[in-house]
């Protein structure tokens, strides 16, 4: 594992970076929040710099550059398709600024011939699968267990309830919370048994596992798949939206102006065909040179060896979290379930900003804490009470509750993450002293969203 480790990490830009601690030395970052976003490759940014000498307008020119960065860019469709097995010629790719967005655009375009339909959303998902149907479609979510999976059996309770409504249900790949992935091809059997579509938010998935659409006539068919390129080693903004091509005919686009349209006169529109009539104004393809490189690396590692070394990092990793007296886990259950690299924690005690920001003061060690943009999922697994959201929304200077989050990638290490277990039993092991320096530190620091620590300026009664 270790030899694999080393190999992964020579393709990563920065993983030798130092960064200051609170006491003025400079040790080696340590980066355990990738479910927000990756270092790029080096190759990528080695591709990009050969790349920009030819940068030119997409779609626009004839001149040789402007041909030559459209191509590679109309190539980039088919690359991106072969990656997730989507259909050559019955799905298309739409490029987007990120996984948020290409929901939206979907959401978007699928009321525009709303009939009172419903969808279905979970209760495990990022805001960016649930936000953008809220006022566009009834909606209901699937339930979550104690332990925060998907209950298979409550999504096929409500698509009988509702008896042939339900145009789309819309689930996370995999949660970036608890990690728990989603059985897609399952839940897409179900949906088309009751006339409806599936999309899967993958931005958590796609950059971790092997995803396969399947063929338009299986049952598992994936309808439709968003995720992002800055969540697989490939920043510069590029976001990705499949479907079948006829969702997206006869449309008035989200975004309007040039590039959309074949004609425009002061009478009439001539939109032009998808994915062109989504895709107005001019491309990113910087952005697209990032991705189709990051996919190269990918491919070249194998998704599968990727998925296998990510969860024995993981399941390391919750190994050792559960021998810390006070560290309470979430989304973790006695069998062995199917995951993403994500663990998320509290340590009794301590605030969940404070313990990160304790992490990266004393360690370098860069975590996420909060509530990951899945508010109502975090909210059921703290187990918070209505009454307790109502006080918390009435006086937000109170500190809301929220966890400590681990995301590994591939290039991460068992090292990496015993220096974790260390600072956190060096923490847990002196919890007074340890509060009382950063407590003593927090009144010389302004404003309760400094970066160095967050000062609560109320208890909860």
């Amino acid at each position: 594992m270790d030899e694999l480790n080393n190999a992964f990490r020579k393709l990563i830009v920065g993983v030798d970076t130092k960064v200051p601690l609170l006491n003025g030395d400079y040790v080696t970052a340590i980066n355990l929040d990738n479910a927000a976003t990756t270092p790029p490759f080096n190759s990528v940014m080695k591709k990009i710099l050969e790349f920009v000498p030819w940068y030119s307008s997409v779609h626009r020119g004839t001149g040789y550059k402007s041909i030559m960065s459209s191509e590679v860019y109309e190539e980039g469709r088919a690359i991106i398709k072969r990656f997730v097995n989507a259909d050559k010629s019955r799905d298309i790719v739409i490029f987007t600024k990120n996984t948020t967005e290409s929901i939206n655009l979907l959401a978007y375009i699928l009321a525009q011939d709303d009939d009172d339909s419903i969808v279905l959303s979970t209760e495990m998902e990022h805001l960016a699968n649930d936000l953008p149907w809220r006022d566009k479609f009834k909606v209901d979510y699937i339930c979550t267990d104690e332990c925060g999976k998907l209950s298979i059996e409550d999504l096929e309770m409500k698509l009988r309830k509702y008896a042939g409504k339900v145009k789309l249900v819309t689930v996370t790949g995999a949660s970036n919370v608890t990690g728990f992935k989603n059985p897609i091809h399952e839940i897409a059997s179900l949906a088309h048994r009751y006339g409806a579509k599936i999309l899967v938010d993958g931005a958590q998935l796609v950059p971790h596992c092997p995803v396969d659409m399947k063929d338009f006539d299986s049952a598992e068919h994936i309808d439709y798949l968003a995720f992002s390129a800055h969540k697989m080693f490939a920043p510069f903004g590029i976001g990705i939206l499949i479907g079948p091509q006829k969702t997206f005919e006869n449309i008035d686009p989200v975004y309007k102006g040039g590039g959309a349209v074949t004609l425009v006169s002061r009478q009439f529109i001539d939109w032009e065909s998808p994915p062109y009539n989504n895709e107005a104004g001019t491309p990113n393809i910087i952005g697209i040179v990032a991705l189709l490189e990051a996919i190269r690396i990918l491919n070249c590692i194998g998704m599968d060896v990727i998925h296998e070394y990510e969860n024995s990092l993981i399941d390391y990793t919750t190994a050792a979290l559960m021998g810390i007296p006070g560290v309470v886990l979430y989304g973790n259950s006695e069998k062995h379930e199917s995951k993403i690299g994500i663990v998320s924690f509290n340590l009794l005690g301590f605030d969940h900003r404070l313990l990160a920001k304790i992490l990266s003061c004393e360690a370098g060690i860069a975590v996420r804490s909060g509530l990951f943009c899945a508010h109502p999922y975090v909210e059921k697994l703290l187990k918070i009470t209505d009454q307790e959201l109502q006080y918390y929304q009435e006086n937000p200077d109170v500190p809301f509750p929220g966890m400590v989050r681990i995301s590994v990638g591939l290039y991460n290490s068992y090292s990496e993450i015993d220096a974790l277990v260390a600072c956190l039993r060096w923490i847990n092991g002196d919890k007074i002293k340890c509060k009382q320096k950063y407590t003593e530190i927090s009144q010389k620091v302004s404003g309760p969203k400094s970066p160095l620590l967050y000062t609560p300026r109320k208890k909860m009664p």
